[in-house]
C-alpha cells in the first residue's frame, strides 16, 4: 500500500455565498439556506425516507450513480431502500439534505453515512449530493458532520473508497485534510483515510 499526503490542490472557486446554517431544536438538524437562495433540512435519516430515497434516485445521473455505488445500477429497490434508512444507533450514522417538508413527503437531494467496521475503531463513510444541489457546499457540509459524529464517537479513523476518476471528491477529501491510499487489489479506486486523534 502507498499512501500520502497529496500536495495543495487548487479547489474550485468558492460561491460568493456559503450555506447559512440555522440549528433546529431537533439532534443533528439544521435550516440551510443554499447560496441560490433555496430552503433545504438536514436532519438524520429515519425509516420514513426509503421511498424519497427511492424516488430520488431515479432522478440521478448514471454518472452520479456510479461515483456513489462504483458501479451502474437501474433502481434502488424498496429492501435497499429499508436498510440504506433503518440504522443500527451503536454502529451506523446518516444525515439528509431534503426538502424542508416531513419525512416521508420530502424529496432527499443529499445522504452521507457511516458505518463503525468490525475493528470497532473505525468507520467506513459514503456520500452522494444530487446535481440538482451540488457546487453549493453542501458536500463538504455533509463530510463535515459525518467528521464530527465520528469525532464523538471516539473513533480513530474515518475512510471511504473514491474512484479515481472522481476528481471532485478527491479535491474534496483533500482539502479536509483525508490520506489518499493506493490498493494493488482495487486498481481504480483510491481510499481515503482521515485520522481522527
Amino acid at each position: 500500500m502507498l499512501q500520502y499526503r497529496s500536495p495543495p490542490l487548487r479547489l474550485p472557486p468558492v460561491p460568493t455565498h456559503t450555506i447559512r446554517c440555522r440549528p433546529l431544536p431537533e439532534r443533528w438538524t439544521e435550516s440551510l439556506t443554499l447560496p441560490d437562495g433555496r430552503q433545504m433540512t438536514l436532519r438524520p435519516i429515519v425509516p420514513d425516507d426509503a421511498e424519497p430515497l427511492r424516488a430520488g434516485f431515479t432522478l440521478l445521473r448514471p454518472d452520479e450513480v456510479r461515483m456513489r455505488f462504483m458501479y451502474a445500477i437501474k433502481e434502488l429497490t424498496p429492501d435497499a431502500a429499508r436498510r440504506l434508512t433503518s440504522l443500527d444507533p451503536r454502529r451506523e450514522f446518516a444525515l439528509v439534505v431534503a426538502e424542508p417538508l416531513p419525512p416521508g413527503e420530502a424529496l432527499i437531494a443529499g445522504v452521507v453515512r457511516a458505518s463503525v467496521d468490525e475493528s470497532g475503531h473505525a468507520a467506513e463513510f459514503a456520500i452522494l449530493v444530487s446535481h440538482f444541489i451540488a457546487g453549493q457546499g453542501v458536500g463538504r457540509l455533509l463530510m463535515k458532520r459525518i467528521i464530527r459524529w465520528a469525532r464523538l464517537k471516539r473513533l480513530d479513523e474515518l475512510y471511504g473508497d473514491v474512484l479515481e476518476d472522481n476528481a471532485s471528491m478527491l479535491l474534496l477529501t483533500d482539502s479536509l485534510g483525508f490520506l489518499r491510499e493506493y490498493r494493488r487489489e482495487n486498481p481504480g479506486l483510491i481510499r481515503v483515510r482521515l485520522p481522527l486523534r
